[in-house]
């Protein structure tokens, strides 16, 4: 079994001022799942920005326009390429925030990497040469989620297949292994391993708790256990965190049961910037 050696660092990216990486502390990945409406996305992002203003974390926008991965096909996918990118490229001008997108074909990845910073390899594509290759010659930032069934060790061909095409804008997404039926564990070892590659290593903390098709028609989850488990990646090191978060989650159009109710992420990040700085000898 072939494993790649932990980092000390991994190398620096930049996203608009943002530093990613390197010795440059915790940064956050954080939005609802999917656009359930442009007021809602907006505000979202308002919310979510204000609170790492205040407490000096570096922050990129996520959410999607498209679900294309949903356990039912009667289920809510979002308002779409044309419209979502839309939503997401006044939310962008107006609230001067970096924009992190899913994208699964690559068709999409052009229209998306005019309006996202950060282009989303879905973590069941992960091995998709072709959307690979594809987001990695758009030039934008490539965040590729680490597949369910893919070992941390494996996730070094996915890499090679972005930086192949000369960009090395990447970034390394642990969302959580395949356990069984309907479930997920997350192994720490996964982390050093994954920064091992170079790469600045972000923990999924929402979709890590996901039990997929657990409901029947939709996952469930363990929302429960998002502060336990996000506290355990940021002592193991890792860059940045992924944090699915809304304001009602039990009425979410997507993901109802892992996403962090937004009353519920200051307190939760003012402990991982503790535990950050605890590990770094530095002062919060």
């Amino acid at each position: 079994m072939a494993t790649a050696m932990s980092a000390s660092t991994t190398r620096e990216i930049a996203v608009g001022s943002l530093k990613l990486g390197a010795a440059n502390g915790l940064f956050l990945i954080a939005g609802p799942c999917v656009i359930e409406s442009e007021a809602h996305a907006r505000a979202m992002a308002e919310k979510i920005a204000a609170l790492c203003a205040g407490l000096k974390l570096p922050y990129i926008f996520k959410t999607s326009y498209d679900k294309a991965n949903r356990t039912s096909g009667q289920s809510y996918r979002g308002p779409g390429l044309a419209e979502g990118l839309k939503i997401l490229k006044k939310i962008k001008a107006d609230l001067k925030l970096p924009i992190l997108t899913d994208v699964h074909a690559s068709d999409q990845v052009a229209p998306a990497a005019e309006v996202a910073d950060v282009l989303q390899i879905p973590a069941f594509l992960s091995r998709q040469t072709d959307l690979l290759v594809a987001a990695g010659k758009s030039g934008r930032i490539v965040n590729i989620k680490k597949g369910q069934f893919v070992s941390p060790w494996e996730m070094k061909h996915a890499i090679e297949k972005v930086a192949g095409t000369g960009n090395e804008k990447i970034l390394v997404t642990e969302r959580g292994s395949s356990f069984g039926y309907n479930n997920l564990v997350v192994d720490m070892r996964a982390f050093p391993i994954l920064r091992g590659f170079g790469y600045p290593v972000v923990f999924d903390v929402t979709h890590s708790l996901q039990l997929p098709g657990g409901e029947g028609n939709q996952s469930g989850g363990q929302r429960e256990f998002a502060e336990p488990l996000a506290r355990a990646a940021v002592a193991a090191g890792v860059d940045g965190l992924f944090i699915e978060v809304h304001d009602n989650p039990d009425r979410a159009l997507s993901d109802p049961a892992t996403q962090l109710p937004l009353d519920a992420l200051g307190p939760l990040l003012e402990k991982l910037l503790c535990i950050s700085h605890a590990i770094n000898k530095s002062k919060p």
